[in-house]
């Protein structure tokens, strides 16, 4: 077997581990339930908006310590910060315990990133598109089992809901003790990238986006230092001093390097289009997915919603299905003024969805709703994400996606703040909230409609002006 399939295989099996975690489809009803005796307006407006403003407040920190740290300990920590959410969801009965484990939900989302980010730093570019896939299968693997698993053992009251997290627990632990073995990354993207006479030629040629004068001040960096080292005519540099040098120049050359990859793609017309559908879509599409089982308890409280597990299940085999049906289209059949208006109906479309499923007395009907609105949002994000990784470098696909998920969660904290939170601007019920959330599709659908109106008037206008000429 390669040396390439080996690490990608060991990396998958710890991201499958990771997504087994069969009470997350019924973690509120779990809370609700004689286990911990709490009331709805406790978990949606007091503990779950800390773990939303948890993940943001880490995500920028942990994005630039992966790198810092090369990755492999970062994993790790997200594996512990899972024992200790799934630990303390068992053991621990007080909502402000459950406060506290949410500060550590956050941490675990964010440190997922190291999982995303591992696979590109071990492998050769030629693999790239070879081992993201593997990667996306491996999640989408572990959750279809989890959601599947935890269905069947409700369905047939072989486990109750609390006795879930056990199996959560268990696979948490597995797979940290899993990355414990995961091979140590020698070089980062910018803390520790490859100096250039360590770069093959073709990956000098690779990196488009680093620009000619970032390129010509990591050399100057080399450059010093290696002078520093081998001059004898100079006197010897202290070792303190020498690391010290090399740390601070090594720094700085990162953040030069990171603001480059951020300016050379963020002035791209395209990729600036992109992102704002996926920032914005994004932050829509984590607020419904982290209430949405709170809407089901809501629409029929003496029904308990027992077929959560099989919704999410049905969804993670679509998710996939749409994604791989999405990744067929064309890149030529995606032009400006079609992907507007795509984004503008497809965002009106889930609005819609959404909507549906909220204003329903019917269980049914609502699970549909927000199977037809996931399902649209696999299919935009996916394509969504091959148009804006075509527009930049390999180089900067962590940075990009890394800061419009920063973007994302920003905004979903704000959204959070207003509506949700106890303490917020609104405080509205679940119902009050996801009519808004619907609501804040379909105003996306209208802000793409007026950019595909505003670049309609322009090109009349060009045309206009250049008829006159």
């Amino acid at each position: 077997m390669q040396q390439w399939l080996k690490i990608s295989l060991l990396v998958c099996t710890f991201g499958f581990l990771k997504e087994i975690r069969p009470s997350e489809p019924f973690i509120v009803d779990y809370l609700a339930g004689p286990w911990r005796n709490l009331t709805m307006d406790q978990i949606v407006q007091e503990a779950f908006p800390i773990g939303t403003y948890s993940y943001l407040a880490q995500l920028a920190v942990i994005f630039l310590v992966t790198d810092f740290l090369r990755y492999k300990p970062i994993i790790i920590v997200n594996g512990a910060a899972g024992i200790i959410v799934w630990s303390m969801l068992t053991w621990t009965t007080s909502l402000s315990a459950l406060k506290v484990l949410e500060i550590f939900y956050g941490t675990y989302c964010a440190a997922e990133v190291a999982y995303f980010s591992y696979i590109y730093a071990k492998v050769d570019r030629e693999h790239y598109q070879k081992v993201t896939s593997h990667t996306r299968a491996a999640i989408y693997s572990g959750r279809f089992f989890a959601a599947s698993l935890a269905q069947l053992l409700v369905y047939f009251e072989a486990m109750d809901y609390r006795q879930l997290n056990y199996l959560s627990l268990a696979a948490q632990i597995s797979a940290t003790l899993w990355a414990l073995f995961l091979p140590s990354v020698p070089t980062s993207m910018y803390f520790h990238r490859a100096t250039l006479a360590e770069q093959s030629p073709d990956d000098s040629t690779a990196v488009q986006c680093t620009s000619t004068t970032a390129v010509a001040k990591q050399a100057k960096v080399v450059e010093i230092i290696e002078d520093d080292q081998s001059d004898d005519s100079k006197p010897p540099m202290a070792p303190n001093r020498c690391v010290q040098s090399s740390f601070r120049s090594r720094l700085k050359a990162a953040f030069v390097l990171l603001w480059t990859h951020f300016r050379t793609s963020f002035t791209n017309r395209s990729v600036l289009q992109w992102s704002i559908w996926y920032a914005l879509a994004m932050a829509g599409y984590i607020q419904i997915l982290a209430y949405v089982q709170a809407l089901w308890s809501s629409i029929d409280a003496t029904q308990p919603a027992v077929w959560n597990g099989a919704v999410e299940a049905a969804l993670t085999l679509l998710g996939a299905i749409v994604a791989l049906l999405a990744g067929y289209l064309h890149s030529g059949f995606l032009k400006p003024r079609t992907s507007l208006l795509s984004l503008a109906l497809l965002s009106f479309a889930a609005g819609g969805a959404m909507l549906l499923a909220t204003n329903t007395g019917n269980l049914i009907v609502s699970y549909l709703g927000y199977m037809v609105f996931c399902v649209l949002y696999a299919f935009a994000i996916t394509v969504v994400s091959a148009e804006i990784a075509k527009n930049i470098s390999d180089d900067c696909f962590g940075l990009v996606f890394g800061f419009n998920t920063l973007v994302a969660l920003s905004l979903q904290t704000l959204l959070t703040f207003s509506v949700t939170d106890a303490d917020g601007w609104f405080a509205l019920d679940v119902f009050g909230q996801f009519t808004v959330f619907s609501c804040y599709f379909l105003v996306l659908g209208g802000i793409y409609t007026a950019f595909l109106v505003a670049d309609i008037i322009g090109s009349v206008v060009v045309v206009a002006r250049g008829s006159r000429q």
